[in-house]
């Protein structure tokens, strides 16, 4: 028993040391072997000394590729994938490790997600001739992910909402879809009669037609939204190969590029994202504006974190305007699993206020809230 309690001791020294790293000096533990290398793996991201003191560890990687390297294939030896993408995210955000990221070398050994995929965007201008091949080697297999784990999905949710929008609400007799008018109305049963009596028809839908509904997005190039504009792009692909939205998306800084005719390559479309600059969202709203052809039967979308560098009540009008004119708009603070994002709270509030809902969304749930939108239902935070 007094043995089972050395163990059970050691054990929890040992956790308590691998916690504390080098800032532990009571527990009394020795590391060895990988707890070693774990704990300097773990000891470069995050124990940087403050300047000056001495006797301490001081964490970091320097700025040598064989050194990163070994690092990372440290980290992704000994933790899940999960935890290597936070320790590179880390990594880069603490240790500044940016322009080990134009290396080729690098780019093929750290592990990809979306931050990485965003750090990459926001560094295209920077990449050599020979780092680029990697690099969208990178972005296009994160892509490929995302697309499996949101395509289906999508498609799913906006095509039943398309055919929801096509039924009949008086149909003819001989356009009565007898299955759905018996489910619509069981609540009028007549047990004396013995049958449904219903108190609407409901009518089969009409085949849905080549862009049926307009679905316009446009992203916000501040360097804040970089992990959105990863998802945007993704969706906007998505959305762009079904036959019956007519999808445009476009991002903009001061300036308005319109990535419509790149939607079926979604790593195109990343690429010509250019992170950073200024903002002007009303410039950009406008723009999107001269595309709506058919008010009613649009949805528009402006991923921004609000943040407007032109005139605020110019974009609330033009906003405004859009509503009146029966267009569907939604603001987005964010397209991401990151939680609450920083925003324009007075701009968000301008526009809860003329109908036009602001919140961030997560990747997840945004094929649901488009469905919402695309067939009246009022989209709303959790809805």
């Amino acid at each position: 028993m007094t043995t089972e309690r050395t163990v059970a001791e050691t054990e929890r020294l040992r956790r308590w040391r691998m916690v504390l790293g080098g800032a532990d000096e009571g527990t009394g533990m020795r590391l060895s072997g990988d707890d070693l290398r774990i704990d300097a793996a773990l000891g470069a991201v995050y124990d940087t000394a403050p300047a000056g003191r001495s006797g301490r560890r001081q964490g970091g990687l320097g700025s040598s590729a064989p050194t990163v390297s070994r690092w990372l294939g440290d980290i992704r030896r000994y933790f899940p994938a999960n935890v290597v993408q936070v320790l590179q995210r880390d990594a880069i955000e603490r240790l500044h490790l940016q322009r080990l990221l134009l290396e080729p070398e690098m780019l093929d050994a750290v592990q990809p997600d979306v931050h990485l995929v965003a750090t990459i965007l926001e560094l295209s201008k920077l990449l050599p001739d020979t780092s680029r091949a990697t690099a969208r080697r990178v972005v296009g297999q994160v892509v490929g992910e995302l697309e499996q784990r949101l395509e289906q999905r999508t498609i799913a949710a906006v095509t039943g909402a398309l055919q929801r929008t096509t039924r009949s609400r008086k149909p003819k007799l001989a356009d009565v879809d007898s299955g759905r008018t018996i489910h619509a109305n069981l609540k009028h049963y007549q047990p004396d009669l013995g049958t449904v009596v219903p108190e609407r028809l409901v009518g089969y839908g009409r085949r849905l037609r080549a862009f049926d509904k307009e679905v316009i997005v446009a992203i916000d190039q501040s360097g804040s939204m970089a992990e959105s504009i990863v998802y945007a792009g993704v969706f906007g692909s998505v959305l762009a190969s079904m036959r019956a939205l007519r999808t445009s998306v476009v991002a903009f800084d001061t300036n308005v590029v319109d990535l419509t005719a790149s939607l079926s390559d979604p790593v195109e479309v990343l690429f010509g994202v250019q992170l950073g600059g200024g903002t002007d969202i009303d410039r950009a709203v406008a723009y999107c504006e001269q595309l709506i052809t058919r008010p009613s039967d649009t949805v528009f979308v402006l991923l921004s974190d609000l943040y407007e560098g032109g005139v605020r009540d110019a974009l609330v009008a033009r906003m405004a305007r859009l509503v009146q004119h029966g267009v569907t708009c939604v603001a987005l603070l964010s397209l991401s699993d990151e939680g609450a994002p920083a925003f324009d709270h007075e701009v968000a509030a301008a526009l809860a206020g003329i109908g036009v809902p602001a919140f961030a969304c997560s990747p997840d749930a945004f094929p649901d809230l488009l469905a919402r939108a695309l067939d009246g239902r009022a989209v709303q935070p959790g809805g």
